[in-house]
């Protein structure tokens, strides 16, 4: 068996291509995978874009098919659970990292890593949603469980017109939040208010560094940016409030001191999409069958080839990206 997908090597240098592969270098490569799936759908996610351009150590094995997440039909099983014919999502779980991933057109894959399709999706759908709208999902869920209400006041989401950002402001304006969108493209003022935005927040504001307590406007916040953005946001906090925090496009430091925490009583949620266990999985994404808006899901998708994966993963590194990108991986 002979199918498309784009492998990375560091041999003798680092190299993305398309190229064709033979099963049995699948076989050899994942060896540890169970079953068998036809990947219909794939996406390109920020962590994609690293892997793609070799921007960060993202990949640990090589070579490597990469792609976190993927959506298909199992062809082959050892686990009755998921029978063949089992339409199936896949999302993280070191999957494009250590484990030959979703950008191709089969993958061999632990069941224990995948959720069955709830019954009001298909793959297409999945893959426009993705890792990014369920990440999305899991920071809407943390701070609905530590209390926030929609009358409560403003809800922050910052990096909003990337595809956490814009899957968490639908979801909130849906749920009834007013939803400030923070962003440094002014071209985006239009999409963001599409999907359900109150106003919108110059990046700008968050980005220099501040004063450990500032005045108090947020409600809650879902933060993908990190570093002095969740900083200031954090100081900006009403006293009780929470933030989900789920990225770091913006670094990996917090510069920030412990004032928002013990003076008012602020709450910092930390999100894993990773390695989420399994029943966490599966209520995001019933939640997200029955919830997302599919008009706002279109409104923020982008349709590309594998062939279009490579130039793509730059893109979303740079910041050139708005929203999501789904990879059809049968489309010439």
């Amino acid at each position: 068996m002979l199918f498309k997908g784009i492998l990375l090597s560091n041999q003798p240098s680092f190299s993305a291509n398309v190229q064709t592969i033979e099963r049995a270098l699948l076989d050899e490569h994942a060896a540890a995978g169970n079953l068998l799936v036809k990947l219909d759908y794939s996406t390109i996610n920020y962590k994609d874009g690293l892997a793609l351009t070799n921007k960060s150590p993202v990949v640990r094995k090589w070579p490597m098919v990469p792609g976190i997440d993927g959506a298909g039909v199992v062809e082959e099983s050892t686990d009755p659970a998921f029978p063949v014919g089992s339409s199936v999502i896949l999302n993280g779980f070191g999957v494009g990292e250590t484990h030959w991933g979703c950008l191709a057109g089969y993958a061999r894959l632990k069941s224990e890593w995948l959720v069955p399709m709830p019954k009001q999706m298909d793959t297409k759908t999945a893959m426009a949603i993705g890792t990014a709208g369920y990440t999305a999902m899991l920071c809407v869920l943390a701070l609905e469980r530590a209390g926030l209400r929609p009358d409560q006041g403003e809800v922050l989401v910052t990096g909003a017109a990337g595809g956490v950002g814009s899957v968490a402001v639908s979801l909130l304006a849906t749920r009834g939040y007013q939803v400030i969108a923070s962003t440094g493209r002014a071209s985006t003022a239009d999409y963001l208010k599409q999907l359900g935005a109150t106003d919108l927040l110059d990046r700008s504001t968050l980005a220099t560094p501040g004063k450990p307590l500032q005045k108090e406007r947020w409600a809650a916040v879902v933060d993908t940016v990190g570093s002095t953005t969740l900083a200031n946001a954090l100081a900006q906090c009403k006293y009780g409030a929470s933030i989900a925090a789920c990225g770091l496009a913006g670094g990996m430091d917090l510069p920030t001191t412990v004032a928002p925490f013990i003076l008012r009583n602020v709450r910092l949620l930390g999100v894993d999409s990773v390695m989420a266990p399994l029943s966490l999985r599966q209520e995001a994404w019933q939640c997200l069958s029955e919830s997302l808006d599919r008009t706002h899901l279109a409104t923020m998708t982008s349709e590309i080839s594998l062939d279009d994966c490579i130039d793509a993963g730059a893109k979303i590194i740079a910041g050139e990206v708005r929203g999501r990108l789904l990879v059809d991986l049968n489309r010439q």
